[in-house]
């Protein structure tokens, strides 16, 4: 199979037929092999009640449903379980992406051997109060990841299928994906200007808070992508210096004590108290990296909860 394009969706029910049918037309007229798993990410709405009447007019339709809202981070990790294509499309359902993309980033995984092509939404149709944090958050995570792509949180990307098996989406790390890619080895990372449509239908699902909790999960990914696999030599290395630190206090005050004529008593000098912080705390983040190393090793793999399921067969699950 050529492509699978994976739309997570959440209360998208005006939205979804014209979607499914510009997703069809353009692979129909390009002679793809595909298919189109939407996830469910537990709308209220009549959502997965369009993907199931979309499944039974078209054989290429599959569907995920949550039992509840995870988030997109969720949706995309379980659907990039399933996917099939040798090529992995990932874009929102909402119709500000336009699948007029998918044949040339394919083409630039296939031919040019990109690991992941990003969309960059170079024109946005966006409120200035959108824009503006946009570009922050976009410059200041180019600066801490050191991956130069312009819209790190485009929806619209293309993915080798091999890359998308062996990451693992969850929280709000959706935002992160190339950092996570990288992370991972597949550092070959193009970009790709594209199309971004006017809003048609409903609200946008993400409010400012979104920026809070994306600044977090930025630190968040770039901790764990530097020291994931070892904590220990964060949270050692600073937790043995800052021990030393205070334990070379105390020496120094044992040998005023004992060798000069000072008769003045340990504890009535303030930086007895500096050097003796200086060591529980130096203890208590060396044994932080010990634990989270224990942690890292026997860490269970996350399970999301699917309540139906359209079009999959039992080797598919």
């Amino acid at each position: 199979m050529d492509l699978t394009v994976v739309v997570p969706l959440y209360n998208e029910e005006e939205s979804l037929t014209e979607l499914n049918d510009w997703i069809d037309r353009v692979m129909q007229s390009n002679h793809f092999s595909y298919e189109i798993i939407y996830v469910d990410d537990g709308s209220t709405d009549d959502s997965w009640k369009v993907v199931d009447e979309l499944s039974r007019i078209n054989k290429h339709v599959k569907g995920l449903r949550f039992r509840r809202n995870y988030g997109k981070s969720a949706a995309l990790n379980e659907g990039f379980k399933v996917a099939a294509g040798d090529v992995v499309i990932t874009m929102d359902a909402d119709l500000q992406d336009s699948p007029e993309e998918i044949p040339e980033m394919y083409r630039m995984i296939i031919e040019d051997g990109f690991d992941m092509v990003s969309g960059w939404k170079k024109k946005r149709h966006d409120p200035i109060t959108k824009k503006i944090p946009s570009r922050f958050y976009n410059w200041s995570t180019r600066r801490l990841s050191g991956i130069k792509l312009h819209d790190m949180n485009c929806g619209l990307k293309a993915y080798k299928n091999e890359l998308v098996k062996n990451i693992e989406v969850y929280g709000e790390m959706h935002r992160y994906i190339p950092i996570i890619a990288k992370w991972e080895g597949y550092g070959n990372i193009g970009e790709k200007v594209v199309q971004h449509q006017r809003r048609k239908y409903g609200v946008t699902k993400f409010g400012l808070d979104r920026f809070v909790k994306g600044y977090l999960d930025l630190l968040t990914i770039t901790f764990i992508s530097k020291f994931g696999q070892r904590p220990m030599h964060f949270f050692g290395t600073f937790g043995s210096l800052i021990f030393l630190f205070g334990f070379f206090i105390a020496l120094y005050l044992a040998y005023t004590k004992f060798f000069t004529d000072t008769y003045t008593m340990m504890t009535e000098r303030p930086i007895f108290y500096f050097g003796l912080l200086a060591m529980i705390i130096g203890t208590q983040l060396f044994l932080t990296g010990f634990l989270a190393d224990l942690v890292s090793r026997n860490r269970a793999n996350r399970e999301y909860h699917i309540k139906d399921k359209i079009n999959f067969n039992k080797s598919d699950q």
